[in-house]
């Protein structure tokens, strides 16, 4: 077993730092209008022209300050400052707050709406730039991200955090996130990611208020978002909390199980922490509904229709190998271990693009590459496979 995990640390190391990391500093920095490129096409087709996402940059800033912060290459640092700089300088907005949603090629705003799973993404970047840099600037603008969002979407009355408004914060009637999401006012999805946020942001603030929000956003999840019969987690909700739309997200169930547990070991409330450990182990094992004898795991279940989504794709297997290895570090589970190991193999062996880098955005049951969606772009981004390396560098690197 210990040869194993070296095996897995070595390779998962040589993954980040000789595909997922270069493929973006090479292929993606935008020398011409600043920040990065919107998009390289799922035939690895360069679009310089491709409108720029608040989710990519803010993701780029997390994982190059993570790189940097762990692996000290001075390069990772170059990289994150200069998505910091394109985060605050061209997507923050001056006037109103928040983050715009989307710019054109050249910076310029075109979808000024506040999402708030942007400002969540803006938050993680920026605290984690913090966390490997000390720079003041990062902080504040992530201390201005928090409030706004505490301010603007919090829910006092019915408590949680409603998806989106517009660029002035005013009511907006369609609050997706994107085209398959349902048009609910809170989602699982959204919640996931301020928790993940509010974490990475106490761990360098210790703020009062920080830490009740956070606090409480671990019992929303505990007692709103957690289905206690099933240990799956409904996405979808109006504003009283009641469930809309069936449907079970394997890659976002065993990617909460594990931040949900980070979030209860940084805020430090051990009566907390001690109820959350059951439903660590719970949901991930939910989860496991979706695994394949090959390691896989597939995307959705719609319960009410009995029809899945058997795709494969790049992220829920990246969530499937850290939530697995998650266990074997906190709960000695030595076969969540051979879990985490099967999944990176069956990203090895189908997912890695070994000729033109990065990995493809999913294949099918049989196998077949998915080249209709991008290899790199709005949703597409170095976090899920760049975070799952890191993770494994830090957490395998203790054992």
């Amino acid at each position: 077993m210990h040869k194993m995990i070296l095996t897995f640390q070595e390779e998962v190391r040589e993954e980040l730092e000789n595909n997922i990391l270069p493929f973006w500093i090479n292929r993606m920095t935008d020398r011409e209008n600043g920040g990065f490129y919107g998009q390289i096409t799922g035939d690895n087709q360069l679009t310089p022209l491709a409108n720029k996402g608040a989710i990519l940059n803010a993701r780029i800033l997390w994982t190059f300050s993570a790189a940097y912060r762990i692996i000290r290459e001075p390069e990772y640092k170059q990289v994150a400052t200069r998505a910091k700089r394109y985060l605050i300088d061209h997507f923050y907005d001056p006037v109103y707050g928040g983050v715009y949603w989307e710019l054109d090629a050249s910076g310029h705003p075109i979808q000024s709406k506040k999402q708030i799973y942007a400002l969540g993404f803006a938050i993680y970047g920026l605290s984690e730039y913090y966390r490997a840099t000390g720079d003041p600037e990062a902080l504040d603008y992530a201390i201005r991200l928090f409030e706004a969002i505490e301010r603007n979407s919090f829910d006092p009355r019915e408590n949680g955090y409603l998806e989106a408004f517009t660029r002035e914060w005013g009511l907006i009637e369609d609050m997706r996130l994107s085209e398959k999401d349902e048009n609910e006012k809170k989602t699982m999805n959204t919640h996931l990611h301020i928790l993940e946020s509010y974490t990475s942001l106490y761990r360098i603030w210790k703020d009062e208020g920080l830490k009740k929000q956070l606090r409480n956003l671990i019992l929303i999840f505990m007692n709103r978002i957690l289905d206690a019969k099933t240990n799956h987690l409904d996405l979808f909700f109006d504003e009283h909390w009641n469930r809309r739309h069936r449907l079970l997200s394997y890659g976002h169930d065993i990617e909460a199980s594990w931040l949900l547990h980070e979030a209860a070991l940084v805020l430090g409330d051990e009566p907390l922490l001690r109820a959350v450990l059951p439903k660590v182990r719970a949901i991930a094992h939910a989860a496991e509904e979706g695994l394949l004898a090959n390691g896989g795991l597939i995307y959705e279940y719609h319960p009410d229709t009995n029809r899945a989504d058997t795709d494969l794709h790049w992220w829920v297997q990246a969530e499937n190998v850290v939530g697995h290895i998650n266990l074997f570090q906190h709960f000695g589970d030595r076969l969540a271990l051979e879990t985490a190991y099967k999944g990176w193999r069956f990203i090895q062996r189908y997912l890695i693009d070994r000729k033109y880098g990065e990995w493809h955005w999913s294949v099918s049951l049989d196998h077949r590459v998915n080249r209709r969606d991008d290899k790199a772009g709005f949703w597409k981004c170095p976090y899920h496979n760049g975070r799952m390396c890191l993770e494994l560098i830090e957490r395998l690197g203790q054992g």
